[in-house]
């Protein structure tokens, strides 16, 4: 059975990384394992350092460098085009649910994230977002809950994706 993907979408700066640090630790202390893919929409981005082994092997020519420690592995792939998030996922069967943030075109059920210092206007396509995590009642005909109710939205979370 495929991993449940819940996106975590919103407009730039409206919280979507401080909500997913908020839900991440939540989740784990409910015995939840929890994976998160985060959307980068711009092409190139580094995560490795001139200089180090696993930076010489992919400016050598290495397509997939992988380096490996006793308690953590990291992945750097070349890629001729951008993967599903489906495709991503399927490397992710060791967790119970992916949290994205961002991937809002990726048309996955979502937490909408809308703070009225960044604007009140849905981003999402209608029917995406189960709910709307705000600042501010909104007139819109979705449920909302407020963005620092945690336990609210764990319990969205749960009715959703997590029945045990």
């Amino acid at each position: 059975m495929a991993v449940p993907i819940l996106s975590i979408i919103g407009k730039s700066r409206s919280g979507k990384t401080t909500l997913i640090e908020k839900l991440i630790p939540a989740l784990k202390a409910k015995g939840y394992r929890v994976g998160t893919i985060k959307h980068h929409s711009h092409p190139g981005f580094e995560i490795d350092f001139p200089r180090k082994d696993t930076w010489r092997h992919a400016q050598a020519g290495s397509d997939h460098v992988v380096i490996a420690a006793p308690d953590k592995i990291a992945s750097i792939r070349i890629l001729e085009q951008e993967l599903s998030i489906e495709a991503i996922a399927a490397t992710m069967d060791d967790v119970d649910i992916i949290l994205t943030d961002g991937f809002k075109s990726a048309m996955k059920p979502a937490i909408e994230v809308i703070r009225a210092e960044t604007g009140l206007d849905q981003i999402g396509d209608p029917g995406q977002a189960l709910v709307i995590a705000t600042d501010t009642p909104l007139d819109y005909p979705i449920d909302q809950v407020n963005i620092n109710d945690i336990p609210a939205v764990i319990a969205i979370i749960e009715t959703h994706f997590l029945r045990r």
